[in-house]
């Protein structure tokens, strides 16, 4: 009797664990045929690519076509996701480095940017030779802007991210710490850091 009671669960756990793996089975079969379905619906999917092509128009508007139109000295370095507006007004002078994700943005008719021999761009630097004006009661995005040059000199180091506002000019020598602001003239061989930059001191002073 009890022989016959342990045989008879053990089949019923046989047939338990033989159903349990043919569900499982079952299951991940199933998941796998959605994961081809969605895969196919992915790319078929018109959208990815329009997007692409999205992406290769605006590199092609803002990096190459306009690297073409700079004034280059001999062995500059430029990222190639460096973003540059109205290249033909930008020069840069020899073995000047232009570092990841940086902005040169001339103005659209007469702002230009010069940039000196061996000057040092860190990531994310952000030139800009025009800007808006803030009259009252008109939307900024419609006021006229207003472009003056910016002229960068000689051996000049901007750290990451730092901003040269239009009409600024930073004489030869200069380091301008990260994340600093600059909307005055800096003149030759000053450290600056801060929003808005101040001088903090000179190349070559002790301590």
């Amino acid at each position: 009797m009890n022989g016959g009671t342990a045989e008879g669960a053990t089949m019923r756990g046989s047939a338990f664990r033989g159903k349990t793996a043919e569900g499982s089975a079952a299951r991940r079969g199933k998941a796998a045929g959605t994961r081809r379905l969605n895969a196919v619906k992915s790319l078929l999917d018109p959208r990815p690519y329009a997007h692409l092509f999205r992406i290769l128009h605006f590199y092609s508007y803002s990096h190459t076509r306009q690297k073409a139109l700079l004034t280059r000295g001999r062995g500059v370095r430029l990222a190639p996701n460096v973003s540059i507006r109205n290249g033909e007004r930008i020069s840069i002078g020899d073995h000047a480095h232009i570092g990841e994700r940086c902005y040169l943005w001339a103005g659209d008719s007469t702002g230009r940017i010069d940039i000196g021999e061996y000057a040092l761009f860190g990531p994310e630097v952000f030139v800009t030779a025009s800007d808006y004006q803030i009259a009252p009661d008109v939307p900024v995005m419609h006021q006229p802007r207003r472009e003056r040059d910016i002229r960068i000199g000689r051996d000049v180091w901007l750290g990451a991210r730092v901003v040269v506002t239009a009409g600024v000019e930073i004489g030869d020598g200069c380091v301008v710490g990260a994340g600093s602001v600059v909307t005055r003239s800096l003149p030759p061989g000053s450290i600056a850091v801060g929003a808005p930059a101040r001088v903090v001191g000179k190349r070559g002073e002790p301590g």
